[in-house]
């Protein structure tokens, strides 16, 4: 049995949406599931997902149809991807799907110039070449002016030298756009480059041994004396901090919507155990604590839902502040952290096994608050918006 929440309709999809999400769940099902345990056990998922998944147009929606994309630009195709990855448990696979979709895929069409994209989209829509961004370094985080990593322009090439860590698709990733420093202004200093695999001087370090998330690559990156071509920049030198922060929104608002939908993904888990688990001669579903805890989780969820769609809505609108993005990230992982910890209490000693979904989605969801900009950063970016 499939216990599924009695949440009110949801009124921001239409039909087109709806069968899509019944593709998707078709292509976890097929592509994901029977994978799903050596990707987490091997800390990496398979190349060939990614190409199945341009194969069946689950990358780039927004990439032009002569550049081989769906040419939708309509976030709530994405938003469903998330959802479905992340309500199935598997959100490790999901991440790297999202983070070609939403995080890059704004930077390769809207940065790009004819050459580039034609030079770069194709691949990335058929999911034969793999996309990450390099932001954080070992001794910088969600201060972006604090990036050391330097470019000097030196002819066309830029000379790139810095490291790199905690950087998803690290290992699989064929382009890389990586922030550098190329003068010592702190916001106008940083330029977007796109360093390509086998460029001489690009070493990959080792793949990060997480606790949790862990069938999405996550990695150390270095760049010694890297000649990157100019042709290779991404947008005006010096614009970098402003992109990165122009894409932080969407960013954010694709972890508030997976958060969502792990959190009813793990309800879902829970009302079944509970429902088939005894104690003392009875289901321990039927107890009133269980019923009380459960309560509260699902009426919690379905404001968090409730919440995130209109945030949806409006950034298919093009009208979400990053303010009010920044409300959902982080009210959206915390709850799932929440959600999380309460679910696995109530399976008791099972939800501390790993053959429970329970247990793998607890610790995926602890990096939840803190990577796309940490809960403390998100209340800052709201404390400030009231003038504080």
């Amino acid at each position: 049995m499939s216990s599924s929440l009695k949440f009110s309709p949801r009124t921001i999809f239409d039909e087109d949406h709806d069968r899509f999400r019944e593709m998707v769940r078709t292509f976890i099902e097929r592509e994901a599931a029977p994978h799903f345990e050596r990707w987490e056990d091997a800390k990496i998922v398979d190349r060939s997902f990614y190409e199945a998944a341009g194969e069946q147009g689950l990358l780039l929606f927004a990439a032009p149809a002569e550049l081989g994309g769906p040419d939708v630009d309509d976030f709530r195709f994405n938003a469903i991807l998330d959802e479905e990855f992340g309500r199935a448990g598997m959100s490790s696979a999901g991440l790297g799907l999202a983070l070609q979709n939403d995080v890059l895929g704004p930077y390769f069409l809207e940065l790009t110039n004819d050459e580039q994209r034609r030079r770069w989209v194709p691949g990335l829509v058929a999911g034969t070449s793999i996309a990450a961004i390099a932001m954080t370094e070992p001794g910088t985080g969600s201060d972006l002016s604090g990036i050391r990593t330097r470019a000097t322009l030196d002819g066309d090439h830029y000379v790139l030298n810095g490291a790199k860590t905690f950087i998803s698709s690290g290992q699989n990733a064929d382009l890389v756009v990586v922030a550098a420093r190329t003068s010592d202004h702190p916001h106008r200093g940083l330029t977007l480059l796109v360093v390509e695999a086998g460029m001489e001087g690009f070493e990959r370090g080792r793949n990060l041994d997480k606790l949790g998330l862990r069938g999405q690559d996550t990695s150390e990156l270095s760049f010694t004396d890297v000649r990157v071509p100019v042709s290779n920049r991404l947008g005006d030198e010096g614009a970098g901090f402003l992109s990165l922060v122009r894409n932080l929104p969407q960013e954010r608002m694709s972890l508030a919507v997976t958060a969502v939908a792990c959190s009813v993904g793990m309800l879902e888990w829970t009302l079944d155990y509970v429902n088939e688990r005894q104690a003392f001669g009875q289901s321990i579903g039927s107890f009133q604590n269980t019923r009380f805890t459960l309560s509260e989780l699902a009426t919690e969820v379905e404001i968090a839902q409730t919440f995130v769609d209109s945030c949806l809505s409006e950034l298919v609108a093009k009208t979400l502040t990053p303010v009010k993005a920044a409300k959902a990230k982080w009210w959206t992982t915390e709850l799932q952290n929440r959600v999380a910890a309460q679910c696995l209490q109530l399976h008791g000693g099972y939800g501390f096994m790993m053959e429970y979904p329970i247990a793998r989605a607890y610790a995926d969801a602890r990096i939840q608050t803190i990577y796309g900009g940490t809960t403390e950063i998100m209340k800052e970016i709201i404390g400030r918006d009231l003038g504080l």
